[in-house]
C-alpha cells in the first residue's frame, strides 16, 4: 500500500502552507555588504547607484551561512540585488554580465538550496516577510517585506497580497493530505471532508487575491515593478541569457505566480492535464524554480491513484458534486487571475503604448504569453469536471 502523506516531510506547515515560517531578517555581520545594499535597493536603483555599489562589493564566502533560513535569506538578498543590477537602466538596457563578487556567492547559495540563481517566487513571496508586531496577527496591516523594489506601497502590497493568498492555501494542503490518505483505506467520508477543505481554501485564496485591487496600482506595477521580475530566457533584450562571471551563461525564467507550488498541488490532486503541450512543458519546467521538497510533493501527488477515477467509480453523487465544486473553485481562481492580468498588464500596456504603430505582444514575467497561457490552463481545468453543467 502507498504510504500516507505527511505534509511536514515536504516542508509544508499546517498553519502557513508553503510559506517559510518565521524567516530570518538579518545575516551575520560578515554579510553586511550584501544586506546594506539589499535594504537600500529602491534608493540605489532610482539614483542609478546600484551597479557601482555592487562593483565595490567584496567577494564573500558562503561558508558562514548557518541553516536553511540563513541560506534562504541570502538567496533572497542576492536575488533582489541581481534583478536590480541587471535592470537598473530599464528593460532595453540590461546588463549582460553579473560580476563575480555577486555571481559566485549567489550560485553557491543556489546550489546549496537546489534553486536557480535568479529571484524566484519562493524568495520574494514565500520568504520575504516579517511581522511589525511579533505578537500581532498575520495580516497585511501588521506585515512588511524584508526587501523592496521601487514602487513603494504597490511593491509592498504586491508581495504581501501574494503571501496571504499562499497562506490561505494551507487548509487546502491539509485537505489534500486527508483526501489522499483517506483513499488508501477507501474512507469516502474522509475523501469528502478533505475535498470540502480544498474547496474552502480555494475560495479563501480568491478572496485574498481580491486585496490586490486596494494595495497595488496597475500603472505602478506595470511601469515600475514588473521589470524586476523579468528573466533572461526567451528575452530579446538578453538573447544569450545572463553571464555569471567566471562560471557560466544561463537562460533563466523570471519569477511569476505560476511558480506557486500550491496551485500545482491542486492540479495534481484533481488530475488536471494540460491540453496545450507548451503549457504542460512550461509548468513542468518551472518546478525547478521551487524548493526541492515542494516540487517533490507535486510529483508524489501525481504518482498516486487518480482521485477523479476514484470519485467517479464511487457512485456517490455527493462525492462527485464535492469534487466538481473544487474544480469549479480552481477554474474561478484562474478566471480571476486572467482578470488581474488584464487590469495589471494589458490595460496599462495599452495606455503606455497608445499611438504605437505596431501592436505590442505582452509576455508574462515567466516568459510566456500570459493571456494565452492562463486561458489554456483554465480550459484544461474545466476539462476534468465529472458532471459539466
Amino acid at each position: 500500500m502507498e504510504p500516507e502523506i505527511q505534509l511536514e516531510s515536504f516542508h509544508v506547515s499546517s498553519t502557513m502552507g508553503f510559506v517559510l515560517d518565521d524567516p530570518k531578517t538579518d545575516l551575520p555581520e560578515y554579510y553586511q555588504p550584501w544586506m546594506s545594499i539589499a535594504m537600500d535597493l529602491p534608493q540605489l536603483i532610482q539614483t542609478h547607484q546600484l551597479q557601482d555599489r555592487v562593483h565595490e562589493m567584496p567577494l564573500l564566502s558562503t561558508t558562514h551561512l548557518q541553516g536553511h533560513r540563513e541560506e534562504r535569506l541570502a538567496h533572497l538578498a542576492l536575488g533582489f540585488i541581481t534583478m536590480g543590477y541587471v535592470w537598473q537602466e530599464g528593460e532595453h538596457q540590461p546588463v549582460k554580465t553579473l560580476p563575480r563578487q555577486l555571481a559566485e556567492p549567489y550560485c553557491k547559495v543556489s546550489e546549496a538550496l537546489d534553486l536557480p540563481p535568479i529571484l524566484v517566487y519562493a524568495d520574494c513571496v514565500l520568504a520575504n516577510w516579517k511581522l511589525r508586531d511579533p505578537t500581532g496577527p498575520f495580516e497585511i496591516g501588521n506585515m512588511d517585506t524584508i526587501f523592496k523594489f521601487p514602487g513603494e506601497e504597490s511593491c509592498r502590497g504586491f508581495f504581501l497580497v501574494s503571501l496571504v493568498v499562499e497562506q490561505a492555501a494551507c487548509t487546502g494542503m491539509e485537505g489534500i493530505a486527508m483526501v489522499m490518505n483517506s483513499m488508501l483505506t477507501q474512507d469516502n467520508r474522509g475523501v469528502h471532508d478533505g475535498l470540502e477543505m480544498v474547496n474552502n481554501s480555494l475560495l479563501k485564496m480568491k478572496e485574498m487575491f481580491g486585496l490586490m485591487r486596494s494595495h497595488v496600482k496597475p500603472d505602478v506595477f506595470y511601469g515600475t515593478l514588473r521589470i524586476f521580475f523579468t528573466g533572461w530566457m526567451d528575452n530579446p533584450a538578453l538573447p544569450d541569457g545572463l553571464c555569471y562571471e567566471g562560471l557560466f551563461t544561463k537562460q533563466l525564467r523570471g519569477g511569476s505566480a505560476a511558480q506557486s507550488s500550491s496551485i500545482q498541488c491542486f492540479d495534481a490532486l484533481l488530475g488536471v492535464k494540460q491540453v496545450e503541450t507548451s503549457a504542460d512543458s512550461y509548468l513542468k519546467d518551472i518546478r525547478n524554480y521551487m524548493p526541492p521538497a515542494h516540487r517533490h510533493l507535486i510529483e508524489v501527488l501525481e504518482s498516486r491513484t487518480p482521485l477523479r477515477s476514484y470519485v467517479e467509480n464511487s457512485g456517490e453523487q455527493d462525492l462527485i458534486d464535492t469534487y466538481d465544486k473544487c474544480v469549479k473553485a480552481l477554474v474561478d481562481l484562474r478566471c480571476y487571475h486572467l482578470q488581474a492580468v488584464s487590469s495589471y498588464v494589458s490595460a496599462p500596456s495599452k495606455r503606455a503604448h497608445r499611438g504605437d504603430p505596431a501592436p505590442r505582444e505582452e509576455k508574462g514575467t515567466g516568459g510566456t504569453d500570459a493571456f494565452c497561457f492562463l486561458k489554456s490552463v483554465r480550459d484544461s481545468t474545466k476539462n476534468v469536471l465529472i458532471s459539466p453543467k
